[in-house]
């Protein structure tokens, strides 16, 4: 028996020895990978269907291993043909992916020999839209601000009226006032600058949002799935200013705490937000 266990502790340290810089590498690279995957389909949709998929997977393995011939051939064969089903179950969770791995790099080459220069900061114009989010709420005039960043919008500005003017309380306030036509739809902030206004925003298919939020907290939340952008939702019913950052929304945002907000998105992106928010999916009580 001690023969057994030291030639089993022998066997083990001469694998371990034989790991190299390049294994180790691999390993840490498909860690990595896994731990991304996992995170990104957590709080989606795709998570249910991830589970479904990995218990089919289960059940083809116990069916292999097992010798059941029948249910083998069927879940072979269902396996082959599901996969073209899982791109296409999947095209939204994908295409967010693939968007987002694909933002990562531009952001980084952009931020490469970019300008310091004080008066192409942010600042001022987070100030504005601020400024025009805290009247708005004031007012009860509801409101869908999208700021753009590296996941281009084309395809939504298409649905709205190109503006193109600058950024200013002012402005953001006449769009949306009541009377004005392009008022229902959302304004598009590119390059820091009114570019597009009236645009329609796809909807959140997720289910676990809260009854409470109605169409423009819907079309906010799909906004920041689909893409990275950052949307400012006021709210008509209660003034409530709401932002959506990747599919998630926080609420209850004053002219301060949505300055800190926005500065820590745009500013200071290495720098987690500290605002203070309520989320809008519904959690399990344990």
């Amino acid at each position: 028996m001690e023969d057994k266990a030291a030639f089993t502790w022998t066997y083990f340290l001469s694998q371990v020895k034989s790991i190299g810089i390049i294994d180790v590498i691999d390993i840490l690279i498909v860690a990595i990978l896994l731990y991304y995957v996992y995170s990104f389909i957590r709080d989606r949709r795709a998570g249910k269907l991830a589970v479904g998929v990995a218990l089919f997977v289960v059940v083809m393995l116990l069916s292999n291993f097992l010798g059941l011939s029948a249910l083998s051939f069927i879940t072979a064969n269902f396996f082959q043909v599901g996969f073209v089903a899982l791109l296409v179950v999947f095209q939204p969770e994908l295409r967010s992916a693939l968007e987002k791995v694909g933002g990562e790099p531009l952001r980084s080459l952009r931020n490469i020999g970019e300008s310091k220069d004080p008066e192409k900061s942010p600042s001022p114009y987070i100030s504005e839209i601020c400024r025009a989010a805290e009247d708005l709420s004031e007012s009860r005039t509801g409101a869908l601000i999208v700021l753009e960043r590296t996941t281009k919008l084309g395809d939504i500005i298409k649905t709205g009226v190109t503006v193109n003017a600058d950024i200013s309380s002012f402005v953001l306030k006449n769009i949306f006032y009541e009377g004005a036509p392009l008022h229902d739809g959302a304004v598009i902030i590119r390059g820091w600058r009114v570019y597009a206004a009236g645009c329609f925003l796809p909807l959140s298919a997720n289910e676990n949002i809260i009854k409470d939020l109605g169409t423009r907290h819907r079309a906010g939340i799909g906004m920041s799935e689909e893409s990275d952008a950052v949307v400012i939702i006021v709210s008509e019913e209660t003034g409530n200013i709401s932002v959506a950052v990747g599919g998630q929304l926080k609420r209850g945002f004053t002219y301060n705490s949505l300055k800190r907000e926005l500065e820590n998105l745009f500013i200071l992106p290495k720098e987690k937000s500290v605002s203070r928010f309520i989320p809008h999916i519904k959690k399990d009580s344990r």
